[in-house]
């Protein structure tokens, strides 16, 4: 009895494009190239078949925090995310006294090097003042490098990303810090001019923190951090597609400017992601959650998101009107590059993770595959067995 698996019949989005009726073969955990003549293949026949959600933004979901939770609640949260096609995500931090985040990285590093996360991301303590959001303003503090080096030291390797204020003292030192590191700088929460946002590209800052929120907008004489983002090769920008933190406006401007291939959907999701309304922790801050819309709940600042990149994916083909493989593109191979995992997760090519999403036609998610295992297995999908001579 052969061990392979077989996906036949869907519409496969391939890096190359969309393969009308096409096969994917999953040989234990990974993607094959080729099956035995009698595996028996599951139709999927008016489904599509894309590659493992990737996101690189995530502070929570399942009712768990990243930040703050236990071991098990981290992998609470992780799970509630797999059930929604998310098969590869990194823990994002809030603010927090250095010697609490120090400990976190700790913690969770050990979960990334079981290969549960794939990796760590500080946003904050080193953000501005002026635009920080849903973070304590008292734990805050400039990004010396001093700081930003016990940081990545305290994750053991697994740091993929700090997202900081580079206007600041220190800044652009620790973007290069970053950079030599190989850990991604991301540009954000900041108040930075155009021309300041430029410095810290030049220095080597990739990734634009959940663009337009949390810094200047774009103006006709101070273009503003935004303008200098989108503009620029060497940025990816991170767009949370939940309706409630860009106008579709917003989000069809930066694809036109960056382009497909330097957008990532994130979903910068907090405890409620995939769990409901009502009161929460965002590190010491209390949020509320209405209408799955999360606010904190003094000051009323939008506090992360309660959006799960399906629902992200649905959206943006749906009401957006994005290509499918453009979506796929921003959802899974860009955050995939950026975290330097394109060479197991991110597309369906054979010798790849089997990490998979099954959708339907109206793009809603049936099935969950991780390293090949469902996680959320096709249902009333009819099994086709080749016939014997």
């Amino acid at each position: 009895m052969s061990d392979h698996k077989v996906l036949a019949g869907a519409r496969v989005v391939l890096p190359t494009g969309i393969v009308e009726n096409g096969r994917v073969i999953v040989d234990g955990g990974r993607i094959a190239g080729s099956a035995p003549g009698d595996a028996p293949a599951l139709d999927l026949s008016g489904h599509w078949l894309v590659p493992g959600f990737v996101d690189m933004h995530n502070h929570g979901g399942g009712g768990a925090s990243f930040t703050s939770g236990t071991v098990e609640d981290v992998l609470k949260g992780v799970h509630t995310h797999r059930l929604h096609g998310t098969t590869t995500v990194v823990a994002s931090f809030v603010t927090g006294d250095m010697d609490f985040l120090t400990a976190r990285a700790g913690l969770l590093s050990e979960l990334a090097e079981q290969g549960e996360i794939a990796g760590l991301h500080f946003e904050g303590p080193f953000i501005s003042p002026c635009r920080k959001g849903a973070h304590d303003e008292t734990l805050l503090r400039d990004p010396h490098p001093a700081d930003v080096l016990k940081l990545i030291d305290a994750a053991r390797g697994r740091a993929k990303m700090v997202t900081l204020a580079t206007e600041l003292p220190g800044g652009l030192h620790s973007v290069r810090l970053l950079a030599e590191h190989g850990v991604i700088a991301a540009i954000g929460h900041t108040d930075a001019s155009y021309e300041q946002t430029v410095e810290a590209i030049d220095a080597g800052a990739t990734v634009a923190t959940h663009l337009y929120n949390a810094m200047p907008g774009l103006g006709h004489r101070a273009p503003g951090p935004i303008a200098a983002l989108l503009e620029d090769e060497r940025i990816t920008v991170e767009l949370i597609n939940d309706g409630t933190h860009l106008h579709p406006a917003a989000l069809e401007l930066a694809f036109h400017h960056a382009g497909p291939e330097r957008v990532a959907f994130i979903t910068d999701a907090m405890d409620a992601a995939g769990f409901g309304d009502g009161r929460y922790m965002l590190g010491p801050l209390e949020v509320e959650v209405k209408d799955s819309v999360a606010r904190l709940v003094e000051g009323g600042s939008i506090a992360g998101s309660t959006l799960t990149l399906d629902r992200a994916f649905k959206r943006a083909v749906t009401v957006d009107g994005l290509p499918v493989e453009s979506v796929v593109q921003a959802i899974s191979a860009n955050p995939a590059r950026l975290l330097g995992v394109y060479d197991r997760v991110g597309s369906l090519e054979p010798g790849k993770d089997a990490d998979l999403v099954v959708l339907d036609d109206a793009f809603d998610v049936k099935g969950v595959m991780r390293r090949g295992e469902w996680i959320v297995a096709p249902q009333g999908v009819p099994v086709r067995v080749p016939q014997t001579a």
